[in-house]
């Protein structure tokens, strides 16, 4: 979990109960501070290392961006298996063990996520789900499309996300530039056909997806991952007309493509 200054207090706490009421309880939690924190922030860490020793808090001395923590995270992990999960969200209280029933039903596979739900942050209200396809072979071309793991609650082998190079810098698409390498390395992935987690969102989400500079950054990315020779010249056309548009559009119709045609 990386954890930065503006993240409201409530939210953390929400999201840390999530973490220790499940049927199957984690070994370890490594918190990232991704920079200097408020003291209400500091305190409520504080507070869960009394009561959770299993916390274990790593402090880096400035914010760096997603990407940076966990990598720097990933460092402190004790165990192969290593669950993600940002510190807004809520997991459900069997995440856990349904995911590491799969790894144990599947020893091939190397990354297990899930659908989420997506709620407003406001009002509590059910927006969307994103659900995404189940098996490997699925999961490989749907990624030459859109991003076939749900970030926020991904599970995965570690010594796999190293082999492949960890999170590089890549503004926006840090997960999405991970899993397409993991994948072109052969990784198999599998996604839970049910929601595992509850996920926070508002229209500052769909504001960050959106602008030039978003939509300059999706042309790179695929262009990146067409000379991986994860997709070819016809597929890099059509995702970059369909991806430019949706980046450049008011923030209201963005979200409306993205609760009427992109979830379910």
């Amino acid at each position: 979990m990386s954890l930065y200054a503006r993240e409201r207090p409530e939210f953390l706490r929400q999201s840390l109960d999530s973490v220790f009421n499940q049927t199957l309880k984690p070994s370890e939690i490594i918190l990232v501070e991704d920079g200097p924190l408020t003291p209400v922030l500091d305190a409520i860490v504080e507070e869960y290392k009394s009561l959770h020793p299993e916390i274990k808090v790593v402090a880096l001395p400035e914010n760096g961006g997603l990407g940076k923590a966990l990598n720097e995270g990933l460092k402190h992990c004790s165990y192969e298996l290593v669950a993600r999960m940002d510190t807004d969200d809520m997991s459900y209280p069997d995440r856990f063990e349904k995911q590491v029933g799969i790894f144990m039903k599947y020893p091939q596979v190397e990354a297990v996520s899930a659908w989420i739900e997506e709620f407003d942050s406001d009002t509590g209200e059910k927006i969307a789900e994103r659900k995404l396809p189940e098996f490997p072979y699925q999961i490989y071309r749907y990624g030459k499309k859109r991003c076939p793991v749900n970030h926020p609650v991904v599970m995965f082998k570690r010594k796999t996300v190293m082999f492949a190079g960890g999170y590089m810098p890549f503004p926006l698409f840090e997960d999405y530039y991970l899993w397409v390498r993991m994948l072109m390395n052969g990784a198999k992935f599998y996604n839970v056909q049910e929601s595992l987690l509850h996920f926070r969102t508002s229209p500052d989400m769909y504001r960050r997806r959106g602008g030039l500079r978003h939509a300059l950054n999706e042309v790179r990315f695929q262009n990146t991952i067409r000379k991986m020779g994860y997709i070819g010249i016809p597929l890099f056309l059509f995702n970059i007309f369909v991806r430019f548009f949706t980046r450049i559009v008011p923030n209201h119709w963005r979200a409306w493509i993205y609760r009427k045609l992109l979830r379910r």
